[in-house]
């Protein structure tokens, strides 16, 4: 059987030679959000690539600064210090991503919750876990979970968490938010096309410095030199969700990094899954809540949602896919 993952390759053109301008690619690779950010953009010259990749790097630290739970001075980090204290008065940004967060989680019915952080620390994906967490440690990680205590005041603009010990974060959109601001930010100051890759949260615009079309590949991890399948991607975004590197293995059995925050046990029976849309805000949330729902409800999800697919590995490494991606599997 053949063993197939999902990964995100694309090749960038130097230069053009057939049309009136002639551009080039300038690409940065930095640390940002804990994570590892590559920003490319297509530009006349290289200072003004480079200028361009400055501005999209302070603007994902400007949104770090907002978001990060471990910057005590922020504003996530406000309203979780005043967890069932009081509500915090935060910006518009703020509030509309935890609103749009808590959208995501009705939709998806849990599988996706920022309320997720509140979970005591008991699996252990460091090699130092000998045996599953017992049941009731497991209830008491849960117990402050449900991102129905999330309580929002439209007319104040205040974020209130309803349990004391409750905790918000980003860690499952905030990367997607941040690549999506970025890219807003360039494709206003005109500049041709680009890639903003945070950490596997994926965002294009515009084209490749010799005018085609940004391709990323299914390859297959045994060959990774060989494409098993090329995808266009325009004006669009994709993120990946797996299980290949943070992972236990316990009696035989294999428990992957990803917990589903409704029950506080591990995910099972997929691989990896990648979702593709025009938003890396929504890809980014969408993977980690299809991996969790499992490969059914996730593609029965995905279908429900319009410019919005999905392919699944199962872990038996079959690929699942929504009805609009286009290639075979065997």
């Amino acid at each position: 059987m053949r063993m197939w993952l999902i990964c995100v390759c694309f090749f960038l053109a130097l230069h053009t030679s057939a049309q009136e301008k002639e551009y080039i690619t300038v690409k940065k690779t930095t640390e940002l959000m804990g994570s590892r950010f590559d920003i490319s953009v297509v530009d006349v010259n290289e200072e003004l690539g480079y200028i361009s990749i400055d501005e999209a790097i302070a603007e994902v630290n400007r949104i770090n600064k907002m978001l990060s739970s471990w910057d005590e001075n922020s504003e996530t980090s406000q309203i979780n210090d005043n967890a069932g204290i009081k509500p915090v008065k935060v910006s518009l940004e703020l509030f509309r991503l935890i609103e749009r967060s808590k959208q995501i989680s009705e939709f998806t019915e849990g599988a996706f919750d920022i309320s997720f952080a509140a979970m005591d620390d008991i699996w252990k994906f460091d090699g130092s876990m000998t045996e599953i967490p017992s049941e009731s440690e497991i209830e008491n990680s849960i117990r402050n979970v449900g991102y129905q205590k999330i309580i929002l005041d439209e007319k104040d603009k205040t974020v209130f968490l309803k349990e004391k010990g409750m905790k918000i974060s980003f860690g499952a959109i905030g990367k997607g938010y941040a690549a999506d601001r970025a890219k807003e930010l360039l494709v206003s100051k005109r500049v041709k096309g680009g890639i903003i890759n945070a950490s596997g949260d994926l965002t294009t615009w515009g084209t490749k410095a010799n005018g085609e079309k940004w391709m990323i590949g299914i390859a297959n991890p045994m060959s990774k030199d060989k494409i098993f399948s090329w995808l266009p991607i325009v004006e669009s975004s994709v993120a990946t969700s797996g299980n290949a590197e943070k992972y236990v293995i316990i009696d035989s059995k294999k428990y992957g990094h990803l917990i589903d925050p409704r029950t506080g046990y591990p995910a099972m029976g997929i691989n990896s899954v990648s979702i593709f849309a025009k938003s890396a805000e929504i890809c980014d949330a969408l993977a980690t809540a299809v991996f969790i729902m499992g490969k059914e409800a996730g593609i029965s999800l995905i279908n429900q949602f319009g410019g919005t697919e999905v392919i699944i590995v199962d872990s038996d490494n079959k690929i699942h896919k929504s009805g609009g991606i286009l290639f075979e599997t065997d």
